[in-house]
């Protein structure tokens, strides 16, 4: 019974980890995707207008 009681904690962590590893790649692209797309491109452009007016 050792053997059992001794592979149990690294089976759960193996199918927590597997779990991890899916949600993130699930909450990449889709629906989130644009948001994120857009998100990162208005930052995007007021940084380079906020570059572009201390220019001036």
């Amino acid at each position: 019974m050792d053997y059992v009681s001794a592979l149990v904690p690294p089976t759960v962590m193996a199918i927590a980890f597997i779990f991890l590893i899916r949600t993130l790649i699930k909450s990449q692209g889709g629906a989130n995707k644009s948001k994120e797309d857009a998100a990162v491109d208005s930052a995007l452009a007021q940084a380079e207008a906020t570059r572009q007016a201390d220019r001036l």
